[in-house]
């Protein structure tokens, strides 16, 4: 099965924080990964502001999804599952995009909030 992943999931693994077993386990597992190019300028940003080189294959597997028109259908979906800051409400609203039906994808993230309104929606967590 295909897998979005977000940033929270990918620096799990690149810090080694306590939800990277899980994280690791859920990638494996996917068929594909897809995130958004705004997971690349998340992680630059993170490992920058820890002082730290980028390892270009953290996330050399990633399929990058960009959306080709505004995303609100997506948004107010989301937002009626629940509350989300704009970053993480981007991520499960370009999910949706790249998989209108959200049972037919998971979604990879160790942030709870991200987790359960993407759960709500439908995605596989």
């Amino acid at each position: 099965m295909n897998a979005y992943v977000d940033t929270s999931a990918i620096l799990a693994l690149e810090f080694g924080e306590p939800g990277a077993p899980r994280a690791r386990e859920s990638i494996d597992r996917a068929s594909k990964l897809i995130s958004s190019n705004l997971m690349e300028a998340e992680v630059w940003a993170v490992m920058h502001r820890q002082g730290m080189q980028l390892d270009p294959k953290i996330i050399s597997d990633v399929d990058w999804i960009t959306p080709n028109r505004p995303l609100t259908d997506e948004f107010e979906l989301v937002l009626s599952a629940g509350y989300l800051r704009g970053a993480d409400l981007w991520h499960v609203a370009v999910a949706l995009f790249a998989s209108p039906d959200p049972n037919q994808i998971s979604f990879i993230t160790l942030d709870t909030r991200q987790r359960e309104v993407a759960r709500k929606i439908g995605f596989q967590t």
